[in-house]
């Protein structure tokens, strides 16, 4: 019976693994700690990064809210485009209304029925087209002042009427959709 020895190594080889091993032992002893002024630049460095996002997140924030103001903005003003578009066209033509209204106090004055009949026809169809544009005709007569749709010509003492009553209208006012086109003059009671 035989017995096998183990093979011995090269005293070489045997020499370099050694070395080899202590070098590793070496550089896996020699890992540097940071040092106290390294660890506090780091820190530094971080709160200044968390600094600037914060200050990036509040930008983004701020845009944000201006981009849904100007939004609502435009919303708003088309809205209004659609509801005031008419307003040049309604200054234009409230002139030609107060001529009819004088054409028919003088053809009432002038006795001329069937003149006065047509003009009074004619001033209705132009008053309900308008009120289908959202047009309001103010007549205040015999209403108290509204300094907000009236505008007082004079004030006039005048008896068995209560104080700031319209007793005489002038012009009449026109609202477009709500605002106040042209205030209606008037004579108010003292």
């Amino acid at each position: 019976m035989s017995i096998e020895k183990e093979p011995r190594e090269n005293p070489e080889q045997q020499k370099i693994a050694e070395e080899a091993l202590e070098a590793m032992a070496a550089e896996a002893s020699i890992k540097p700690s940071p040092s106290q002024r390294e660890i506090e630049r780091l820190t530094q460095e971080s709160e200044s990064l968390k600094a600037q996002v914060q200050q990036n997140w509040d930008k983004a924030l701020r845009a944000i809210a201006e981009l849904d103001n100007v939004k609502r903005r435009a919303e708003r003003d088309v809205e209004h485009a659609h509801k005031y578009a008419n307003e040049k066209l309604l200054n234009a033509l409230i002139p030609v209304i107060d001529s009819v209204d004088h054409a028919l106090e003088v053809t009432a004055k002038a006795n001329v029925p069937s003149v006065h009949e047509g003009l009074e026809m004619t001033l209705q169809m132009f008053i309900d087209t308008l009120s289908k544009f959202g047009v309001l005709r103010i007549d205040p007569q015999h209403q108290a002042f509204n300094p907000a749709l009236h505008e007082a010509m004079t004030m006039q003492p005048t008896e068995g009427v209560a104080s700031n009553t319209v007793i005489t209208v002038f012009q009449k006012g026109y609202q477009l959709n709500g605002r106040l086109i042209r205030p209606a003059r008037v004579v108010v009671s003292k």
